[in-house]
């Protein structure tokens, strides 16, 4: 092992600039969030343009996150592998790419082709981001100031995606959203290799049973829980791709603790910090894709609101979202970061408990644009501990791995708790209510209740484990194979 492997975390390389760097990095990460929900509010205008069926219509949204779920994994390993800079780069000229391709599309499969590909390019730019970050911010109190920041574009990505979208199709054309990508991630490119330090590329044999069972396992599990909604979890179709997942996702955690060079070190597993914070990343994620599906659907649905209308709705969550992260640092410094993220993630579950009492009818400030504001503080305090936890005290080899994995609960926390929320959200409003609006505040009011439990279930589970630093008792301790 050379000198350079032996490096932590928590000793950086030397930076140009500290603005250029984390403005790089949240810029990276930004428009990738951005593109997650640009496509819904232009949606009906891609239908009409297009020719898309109902059915093609919803993978417009749901391959992009197919794609990005199942290669994140194999984005994160590219960090190691070839380092952080150049997986962001690759990652950005895919991205890139395919958005152009998306705007020129004259046909479904055209469009959903393109779409899959941009998922892709997120799948590296996502990881590198997060490891290009730990590897630049020396951990402690700067790293938490630079996580904070990050942690709050995460919070504002889907609102912004909403409202530009929305805006722009009405405005321009749908097209204009995914065209915008072009100069930006070209002026990311040129950032990177002017600003962004590249740490060492580790010599170590691809594990491709690895890449195949991860990205075959948690594509089945992605897969699987986005047809909930349309099948029911107890339908043919549903059962048969998560039981896969779990055959396939057992026999790549078996597969991992016996290889030399696993795409997945297991060792990761050993800190109840970093598991707690896995956990907790987890359980908030869908209940905050649920929030902004079902309150735009709420919006439009029961409150009448236009697509652009209901975009700007949730400005009140996206300006506090972007201000709580600033008192972030000193929060953590006086009381801990696992005090900060439970505060934070308490935030949101009286958020949405407001919102699950909302009367009928219901009138936009009192009734939804306060809770909000909660909601939003309280994601941009519980995301920047959460993030620092899951990526604290990893060696400098593994450093993209730990952010493929935060990053995979990310995405499959959104999927799955999407899945989950929705099947709750469908038993409630099967009555025969012949009134639209009252259905929508129904399925919508049980959307955000049971969101709130799951977000609550996440503090208690995530804060439990992050108050220790103490390793769990497992075989995962080593990065290599068993003996």
């Amino acid at each position: 092992m050379n000198k350079t492997s032996k490096l932590m975390v928590h000793d950086p390389v030397p930076m140009k600039n500290n603005t250029y760097v984390l403005g790089i990095i949240i810029g990276s990460y930004l428009i990738i969030l951005v593109d997650t929900s640009i496509i819904m509010t232009g949606l009906p205008h891609i239908q009409v343009e297009i020719g898309l069926s109902p059915t093609t219509l919803s993978w417009a949204q749901s391959i992009y996150t197919l794609f990005f779920g199942g290669f994140l994994l194999i984005g994160a390993r590219a960090c190691d592998a070839l380092g952080a800079r150049k997986a962001l780069e690759a990652g950005l000229w895919i991205f890139m790419t395919a958005s152009v391709a998306i705007a020129g599309a004259q046909s479904p499969s055209w469009l959903l082709s393109a779409r899959a590909f941009q998922g892709l390019g997120a799948a590296f730019v996502a990881p590198a981001a997060l490891a290009l970050l730990a590897l630049h911010f020396k951990e402690g109190e700067e790293r938490n100031r630079a996580v904070a920041w990050y942690g709050s574009t995460a919070g504002i990505g889907a609102s912004v995606g909403m409202v530009l979208g929305g805006w722009l199709a009405d405005v321009l054309s749908w097209r204009a959203g995914f065209l915008l990508n072009l100069p930006l991630s070209s002026l990311l490119i040129f950032a990177s290799r002017r600003y962004l330090h590249e740490n060492p590329p580790q010599k170590t044999r691809f594990d491709f049973p690895g890449a195949i069972l991860s990205t075959s396992g948690f594509g089945s599990l992605i897969y699987g829980v986005s047809r909930t909604a349309e099948h029911g979890w107890l339908s043919t179709d549903v059962l048969t791709f998560l039981i896969l997942s779990v055959a396939l996702l057992a026999l790549l955690v078996w597969h991992e603790n016996r290889t030399a060079s696993p795409l997945i070190p297991l060792m990761l597993f050993s800190s109840r910090r970093r598991v707690g914070a896995y956990l907790a990343r987890f359980l908030f994620l869908g209940p905050m894709v649920a929030f902004f599906f079902f309150g735009s659907e709420f919006m439009q649905e029961s409150l009448r609101f236009s697509a652009l209308k209901a975009g700007l709705a949730f400005l009140p969550m996206t300006v506090f979202a972007c201000l709580s992260p600033a008192l972030v640092p000193g929060l953590i410094r006086r009381f801990g970061d696992s005090p900060v993220m439970i505060g934070g993630l308490l935030l949101i579950f009286v958020g949405l408990q407001w919102l699950s009492h909302m009367p009928y009818p219901a009138e936009f400030w009192r009734s939804i644009a306060l809770p909000m504001i909660l909601i939003g503080a309280g994601q941009g305090f519980c995301l920047a501990p959460m993030t620092a936890a899951g990526i604290s005290e990893i060696d400098v080899r593994h450093v993209g791995a730990a952010s493929g994995v935060l990053n995979m609960a990310h995405q499959v926390g959104a999927s799955f708790g999407l899945g989950l929320i929705a099947s709750v959200a469908t038993v409630a409003d099967a009555n025969d209510v012949s009134d639209t609006a009252l259905n929508t505040l129904t399925s919508s009011t049980a959307a955000f209740s049971f969101g709130s439990w799951m977000v609550l279930l996440g503090a208690v589970i995530g804060g439990f484990l992050m108050r220790s630093r103490r390793t769990l008792n497992t075989a995962f301790r080593h990065d290599g194979p068993s003996l």
